[in-house]
């Protein structure tokens, strides 16, 4: 398995968030989480890649794993194929993270040519809309060289025609082998595109089905739960 997820605690004070949470996400798999506000969702995800330090449980993930968030931060006076070449900052020189070499800048523009972006790599971050700039977050990802994607609520602010955009690019990576965790709070989409579907009720994994399998009264009974 790309990422394994074992018994995993959070507690923020005395508010128990993750309370035995186990998952896993195989190479060449895109998994969608659904559930209420506060159920836990992106506190999975933030354990997972160390933003958050679990109370229990173990995290196995294979290969290394590229955060996708909701807030793109992009610098947006910068090129797009700057913000991707940015991915790689963590395995060059001080020089090399200045002056990017020409190693790198064919590797993003690969990234990008994999996003549908490569004729805006020299436009300005800041000239793209919001659904672009999503992409462009998931080709700098890309350009990290992980094997594994997060990410947390990636398509929340995109307009409805944008966010099938960005999850259908997801849905493509873990088609050509990388595994894909996602956040998301469009039950719709992640039935039209992930493989699998994990619910979460009060720091709980309720069920984890094929996409396929799930019907609305299990996706109404996470968010029934929260009220």
């Amino acid at each position: 398995m790309s990422i394994e997820i074992r018994g995993l605690r959070k507690s923020f004070g005395s508010k128990e968030v993750l309370a035995g949470v186990d998952l896993t996400v195989a190479a060449g798999e895109f998994v969608a989480v659904l559930g209420a506000n506060g159920s836990g969702k992106s506190t999975v995800l933030r354990c997972a890649v160390g933003l958050q330090q679990p109370d229990a449980g173990t995290i196995s993930i294979d290969g290394g794993a590229a955060m996708v968030f909701q807030q793109i931060h992009l610098v947006g006076r910068r090129t797009v194929l700057d913000n991707v070449c940015s991915g790689a900052l963590g395995r060059l020189r001080l020089r090399q993270s200045v002056f990017f070499p020409r190693s790198v800048r064919e590797e993003a523009m690969e990234c990008l040519a994999r996003v549908g972006l490569a004729d805006r790599a020299s436009d300005r971050a800041s000239k793209l809309s919001g659904g672009q700039q999503q992409r462009v977050a998931i080709a700098r990802a890309l350009c990290q060289r992980a094997k594994v994607i997060l990410a947390d609520e990636p398509v929340s602010a995109l307009d409805p025609s944008a966010a099938e955009q960005v999850v259908s690019l997801l849905a493509s990576l873990a088609d050509e082998g990388l595994a894909v965790l996602a956040v998301l709070h469009q039950p719709e989409l992640a039935q039209r595109f992930a493989d699998r579907i994990i619910g979460l009720t009060r720091g709980k994994v309720a069920f984890t089905n094929k996409a396929t399998t799930i019907d609305s009264n299990m996706v109404n009974a996470l968010y029934e739960v929260a009220r």
